[in-house]
């Protein structure tokens, strides 16, 4: 069973692009990178050649050499002569990428020759893509993949011409009924807990339980820890396990920011310099940053010092809660304990998956602080979670003060209904995944 993603479409105008440069597909481990291209590599080319670096590791000498395209199709030719390469119907994958990071150079090769269209894929490659970067700029182009989002999910339960009716429903300010409110909730909080990692999502479709999903999520985040210690190269492992570690125990603080001196005794800043660009990088955390103020423009205008750490995805977060707090949320779908951390954690998610940036803001010796901020072509937008329907009053000064010339309006996420009300606009947490294209909808 082949559950359709975003992707899909992406790869296909790739293939249909007569300028297309070789792909690099980036995205942290089982989020179904290899799955996504072999179905769409059999659908869409008379030829498929596969290279697994892991599993085959005899190819990494396919450059020894030299690094042009007639160089490499001999050496994987000799390797295993039934794989054949016929011009202009021949997909190449390169898989593993991050265990042969070499391959990169071989990309402008690749493209200079056009006969064979490449597709490179990886898993963790956190400060490695630099090299990569270095010896394949302007000869490939990237896109990274994350987990199933919330309206992935929507299609693998049959649910995909609902969707634009949602997004009428936020355009027009339209409350839903409850039927709709029912229906999406429920299925909100099994994404939730499920996450969107997609061999969680399938076996919750094909069997309609939650049967192993706890322990396929304990998997999933083993392998995480194993491939941190195996390709963490120049970085201190342990200290990247450290920060992996306590960023479930930093999110259920009152002050979510993350604090290095928390993450072991006598941690200082620059000994864990690196250890988190290294998870955002492979895909495993997002990091929202801390904005001096909130004014656009956005870029530049944080502290890099200052930031929270959000896990990528939902469902891996929950499942490394303590076992009562896991129990009290699969048998009762209470998404409010974790003072707020998991809605919070979810709209995070929501928002990098929507290509959004994260920046929060937290006023000086003051309680105004915001969750979130996005932007429109002219004014900042704050993003406020609510685990119930509660009052905004750092939401309301953002938009009445003065001192906030770009806020003209905010936005808050909340258990209940469509609403507005006091230029404050009102949506169910399950309607985070259409913001962008609301926003592109309204003036």
């Amino acid at each position: 069973m082949y559950m359709n993603r975003k992707i899909d479409d992406y790869l296909i105008n790739w293939r249909n692009d007569p300028d297309k440069k070789p792909l690099i597909i980036k995205g942290a481990r089982q989020i179904g990178k290899s799955e996504s291209i072999r179905h769409f590599a059999k659908a869409n080319y008379n030829n498929y050649i596969e290279i697994n670096f892991v599993d085959e590791p005899i190819y990494k000498e396919i450059v020894s050499n030299g690094y042009k395209c007639d160089n490499i199709i001999k050496a994987i030719s000799l390797i295993d002569p039934s794989k054949s390469f016929i011009p202009g119907k021949t997909l190449i994958f390169f898989d593993e990428l991050q265990d042969f990071p070499e391959i990169a150079t071989s990309l402008k090769f690749f493209k200079d020759d056009g006969r064979y269209d490449v597709i490179c894929s990886g898993s963790l490659l956190g400060i490695q893509y630099k090299r990569i970067e270095s010896v394949s700029v302007g000869y490939k182009t990237d896109y990274v993949m994350r987990s199933m989002d919330f309206e992935e999910f929507l299609w693998a339960k049959g649910y995909k011409a609902q969707i634009n009716d949602l997004l009428d429903s936020m355009i027009n300010l339209t409350p839903l009924s409850n039927v709709e409110l029912k229906v999406y909730r429920e299925l909100f909080l099994d994404y939730c807990v499920l996450g969107g990692m997609p061999a969680v999502v399938k076996g919750y479709i094909e069997k309609g339980t939650f049967e192993k999903s706890l322990q396929t999520q304990a998997d999933i985040l083993n392998d995480y820890k194993e491939d941190m210690r195996k390709y963490a190269e120049g970085l201190d492992q342990t200290r990247i396990l450290n920060v992996f570690n306590r960023i479930v125990p930093q999110l259920g603080n009152d002050n979510k920011k993350f604090q290095i001196s928390k993450v072991a005794k006598g941690a200082r800043f620059k000994d864990y310099f690196g250890c988190v660009d290294w998870l955002v990088d492979a895909g495993i955390v997002n990091r929202c940053y801390c904005l001096d103020f909130p004014e656009l423009p956005l870029k530049g205008n944080y502290d890099e010092t200052k930031y929270k750490l959000y896990m990528a995805d939902t469902g891996l977060l929950i499942s490394m809660l303590d076992k009562e707090e896991q129990i009290d949320i699969r048998a009762n779908k209470n998404l409010g304990t974790y003072k707020g951390a998991l809605y919070e954690n979810f709209i995070a998610e929501s928002l990098v998956k929507q290509n959004y940036d994260l920046y929060y803001y937290k006023k000086n010796d003051s309680t105004l602080e915001e969750d979130f901020f996005v932007r429109t072509a002219d004014s900042l937008i704050p993003v406020e979670v609510k685990a119930g329907s509660s009052k905004s009053k750092s939401l309301s000064t953002l938009i009445k003060s003065n001192s906030y010339k770009d806020i003209k309006y905010g936005i808050k996420f909340i258990t209940g209904n469509i609403g507005f009300e006091n230029n404050i606009y009102t949506f169910p947490h399950f309607c985070s995944f259409l913001l962008r294209r609301y926003l592109s909808n309204v003036k």
